[in-house]
């Protein structure tokens, strides 16, 4: 098994503006996550939440510690969200183990010392997405279904945002220290995902985007209300939205996407909206 790790720095939204096309995408977008046989990761200077993937097709991989958390192991200061976009896969944890199929997640808490990740099927590998936050206090593990979930249907097809939130791993659900996870499904003939967009300077955030169907694309929306930008994602690429960001895409089709906050609350309807008329 590999481990490969980078590190990215936050940027000041007045240096932001002058980035180009090349320097965004170096800055925010994150690539090849789902590689066979290993597990790759960005730790981020924005609350330092960590956004990797593990896809375990011949073997048994195990989530280590890098070297900037300077620990004994990964969890041993951390709290952790995965979610499953692969085939079924288990999750062993100390000696326990968790089966995950699609769209199922799994929370750990701060102190468990041994993760693995394995596939039932090395035809069908699991593809497991996970973000990591800092923990100040230790919180039972748990499994979490679209079944427990907080789900909200929002939006319409006439707005071209008709989308399912499913929150999996939020305080509405299962204790955290400050990680919040979720999925958001768009529905056929919908391509706008969190329009009218919004910021939440408590909290930084991260986008996951898959299926994505092949030869489609998404255009992520980032940047301040009045100096927005963009960047063209594929199938199963990562973007670190920072505080004073929005976050919001449009796509050649519909898709779904994963979410994951971090920072100083966990309070999930704690932002700043704004309508697309102010957008520039």
């Amino acid at each position: 098994m590999k481990i490969n790790y980078e590190v990215r720095y936050a940027s000041h939204p007045e240096d932001a503006k002058a980035y180009d096309t090349t320097r965004l995408r170096k800055e925010f977008l994150i690539s090849d996550l789902m590689v066979a046989d290993e597990i790759n990761m960005v730790y981020t200077m924005y609350d330092r939440l960590i956004v990797g993937g593990a896809v375990p097709v011949n073997e048994k991989l195990e989530l280590s510690a890098i070297d900037p958390l300077r620990a004994p192991f990964f969890l041993w200061r951390r709290e952790l969200g995965i979610i499953n976009v692969g085939g079924a896969g288990t999750v062993e944890v100390d000696g326990k183990t968790f089966e995950l199929d699609y769209k199922e997640a799994l929370y750990l808490g701060k102190g468990d010392r041994n993760v693995f990740f394995s596939s039932k099927d090395s035809n069908q590998p699991a593809r497991f997405y996970f973000n990591s936050a800092p923990a100040h206090a230790v919180y039972p593990d748990r499994k979490v279904t679209k079944a427990d979930a907080v789900v909200v249907e929002m939006g319409s097809l006439e707005e071209s945002n008709h989308r399912v939130i499913n929150k999996l791993i939020v305080n509405q659900v299962l204790p955290t220290c400050q990680l919040q996870m979720g999925m958001t499904e768009l529905k056929p003939g919908s391509v706008w995902n969190t329009m009218p967009p919004h910021t939440h300077n408590r909290r930084m955030e991260a986008y996951f985007y898959f299926e994505v169907p092949k030869n489609q694309g998404v255009c992520h929306f980032m940047g301040e209300i009045d100096e927005t930008r963009h960047i063209w994602m594929q199938n199963e690429e990562a973007v670190i939205s920072p505080v004073w960001s929005i976050h919001s895409a449009s796509a050649t089709s519909n898709y779904t996407f994963i979410w994951g906050m971090a920072g100083e609350n966990i309070d999930y309807g704690d932002m700043d909206t704004c309508t697309p008329n102010d957008l520039r």
